[in-house]
């Protein structure tokens, strides 16, 4: 017997939790997820506007590092909505860290003009966080399910009308009048990045799957301090650029200085500023990674800021407080993903997306640090909000399974991707890689590869965390989108969309 549903949300990260929570007084939600997604390793912190500081600054802020190619109406709702949703997790039980005289600590990390950055437990804000709203969802009347989520169901008319749940050797159609995609982004297609395993691409890959279409594919960004343990391949622990804001340096392997001189705020650039220079210097010397320095740190302001990085360190025989810490750039964030409006619908009806899988304009070319979790908090409630004022109608009749299919070498594909699809492409990485995936399938991971590399091909120019090396320079004539589709033989194919048409 098939189960139903009102709204079903794949995904228990800080979206997915936030969009759950928002609709458990109105409609019956079904929460379901492979894991807890990137939001318990999110270190840095929450950044708002809040108490003196101006949502103008911050909107800013975002808009510069996202290389003007954010939506400014929806940085506008996350600068603006950002400080109540935050008050409302205070309100919902998270502990952040607090100064002696109460007031929420906050902290200054790249890209941003001033400390607005809360953070918990020193480095361990997305573990509160998500606690938190966990702790919430177990007193509400929303149901849980622990499975992967294999495919889509889809009327005749074209309407998403529930999913495909593989659990254990059993698959299981549950049906629903609403689909929340919030499986976060795609980290688990390249070799290393600072996502868990889970985190692979799913979400985009069903979007395509049902028609719906894809945004800004090629900005993925490079977080540029994962540290070095020798490993190459799956999850790399993460040194918060929290580090640099308490005055920690990068240093090459002769002692000098990386980032005096390249930009104005130095170590405190925005992440692909960061990113790049440290690629280019490891190029420039053949290392394999490069030196993070917070020897001029007081050791009292390490141990209590930063645990998890001290602890990081200490796994691999680093002693943080007295000793240079091994870095490189490692995948950390999609910057794009399925296209949405403001409150998470996209393309296809009854299918929404939110958080990281989703592209709603708010990162631009580049995220700015520490508005992932803040995203998640804002439109997952735009979007419980919407499907609580306006939720499709009941499906009566047939479907069909939009089922994924299998990746017949998802190692292959991931070191193409790594390889050509980098902090560096070119045009003819981008088209080796092209060729090589011709023959890897039509699985999730094959299909998110593909979208990344005829994006990256498409967008002739450099802006961000996308980086040409045969296209140095931003053309700033070049004020379009790249929007990928499947075409009649399910392959990603692109097309142009000016900026413009994005608002």
């Amino acid at each position: 017997m098939t189960r139903t549903v009102d709204v079903i949300v794949i995904g228990a990260g800080v979206a997915g939790l936030s969009t759950a929570l928002g609709l458990a007084a109105t409609r019956d939600v079904l929460l379901l997820s492979a894991g807890d997604g990137s939001t318990p390793w999110a270190q840095g912190g929450v950044s708002a506007a809040y108490g003196e500081d101006d949502p103008l600054d911050h909107w800013r802020d975002t808009d510069v590092a996202g290389a003007g190619f954010c939506d400014p109406r929806n940085v506008r709702a996350l600068v603006e909505e950002g400080p109540q949703r935050l008050a409302e997790l205070i309100a919902q039980g998270a502990r952040f860290d607090r100064d002696d005289d109460g007031s929420l600590s906050r902290t200054l990390e790249g890209g941003h003009s001033r400390p607005r950055v809360v953070h918990a437990g020193g480095d361990a804000t997305g573990a509160e966080v998500h606690r938190a709203l966990r702790s919430a969802l177990h007193r509400t009347s929303v149901q849980t399910m622990t499975g992967r989520t294999v495919g889509l169901l889809q009327s005749d008319s074209g309407s998403i009308v529930g999913v495909l749940v593989e659990k254990g050797t059993q698959l299981r159609r549950i049906e629903a009048r609403a689909v929340v995609l919030a499986t976060g982004g795609i980290g688990n297609a390249y070799l290393a990045s600072t996502n868990p395993p889970t985190v692979r691409g799913d979400g985009v890959a069903l979007a395509l799957r049902a028609g719906a279409s894809l945004v800004d594919m090629e900005f993925v960004q490079f977080h540029p301090t994962a540290l070095y343990t020798g490993e190459t391949n799956g999850q790399l622990p993460l040194v918060t650029e929290a580090v640099r804001g308490e005055g920690a340096v990068l240093r090459d392997v002769h002692g000098r200085r990386i980032m005096a001189g390249r930009h104005p705020r130095a170590d405190l650039a925005p992440r692909d500023v960061v990113a790049q220079a440290i690629e280019a210097t490891m190029r420039r010397d053949g290392s394999d990674h490069v030196w993070l320095d917070a020897t001029c740190v007081a050791p009292d302001v390490l141990r209590q800021r930063f645990p998890t990085v001290l602890a990081s360190c200490a796994r691999i025989g680093v002693d943080l407080l007295s000793e240079q810490i091994p870095v490189a750039p490692a995948e950390h964030f999609l910057c794009g993903g399925v296209r949405t409006d403001r409150d998470g619908a996209t393309d296809v009806p009854g299918l929404y997306a939110v958080g990281e899988v989703a592209a709603t304009g708010v990162h631009g070319a580049n995220r700015l640090a520490s508005n992932s979790l803040l995203e998640g908090l804002v439109f997952g409630r735009r979007v419980a909000t919407a499907l609580t004022l306006d939720l499709p109608a009941t499906h009566h009749g047939r479907s069909h399974e939009l089922a994924l299919g299998e990746d017949r070498e998802p190692e292959r594909i991931r070191a193409i991707l790594t390889r050509y699809a980098g902090i560096r492409r070119d045009g003819a990485g981008l088209n080796a890689a092209a060729d090589e995936l011709e023959t890897v399938g039509t699985g999730p991971l094959a299909t998110v590869a593909r979208s990344v590399i005829v994006a990256a091909t498409a967008r002739q120019d450099s802006r961000g965390c996308h980086w040409r090396s045969d296209h140095p320079h931003s053309d700033e004539r070049w004020d379009e989108h790249i929007v990928v589709r499947l075409d009649k033989d399910g392959r990603p194919t692109t097309r142009q969309l000016l900026h413009a048409a994005m608002q």
